[in-house]
Formats: structure tokens, sequence, C-alpha cells
């Protein structure tokens, strides 16, 4: 598995285990600014900060895995766990950015 789609589980499985309140969901949201992919997993449970741990290895993954990750607080009572991953410019351009470093879907 490539290391976005790994984040994004593991991030969206954190905010489904530890940030979840009955009837509120979370919010995903993928975007690319120049060569940086940004995942960001917003949640309703701003009292239930993450921190890396000995106990679960989910945010030592997405440590391992990103650039740069972190946690932003939001409108009581939500957070956002955010991570970004920098993309490499397609080989044959190396101007290119962006969408460039993600990979490639089925092709059809």
């Amino acid at each position: 598995m490539d290391p976005a789609r790994q984040v994004i589980a593991e991030l969206a499985a954190n905010a489904v285990t530890h940030g979840r309140v009955p009837g509120r969901d979370f919010r995903l949201l993928l975007y690319v600014v120049a060569d940086t992919l940004r995942i960001e997993v917003t949640d309703t449970r701003d009292d239930r900060l993450p921190a890396l741990s000995d106990t679960g290895r989910g945010l030592l993954l997405v440590d391992a895995l990103t650039n740069r990750w972190g946690v932003t607080p939001g409108l009581p009572p939500r957070k956002t766990v955010w991570a970004e991953l920098d993309l490499a410019p397609e080989p044959k351009n190396p101007h290119s950015g962006g969408a460039g470093g993600l990979p490639e879907g089925p092709h059809r």
C-alpha cells in the first residue's frame, strides 16, 4: 500500500475509534498545494488529542510515512489531525509537481 493510502486509513481509523461521538461523523479532506499532499481528518472530540505512544502504532506509522503531521484545534468540539507528504515531480518534467507524484489508478 502506498504511503498516502496508509496514512488516510490510519487517520480515519483513529477518528472512528477515538474521535467519534454517537450521531456525529468525521470529515476527510485531501488536497494538493504545490508539491505537497495534505490529508486532514476532522472529528468531534477536541478533548482527545492524539499523541505518539507505546500502546498504539497508528500514529507511529503516520509519523514514519509523512514529512509533517500535527493537530489543529477547531471550533468546539472539533479538532483536525493533519499530515503532509511531499510529492516528487514527474521524472520527465522536473518542473512539474502536485498530481505528478500521486499514484495512478487503474487504466480503463
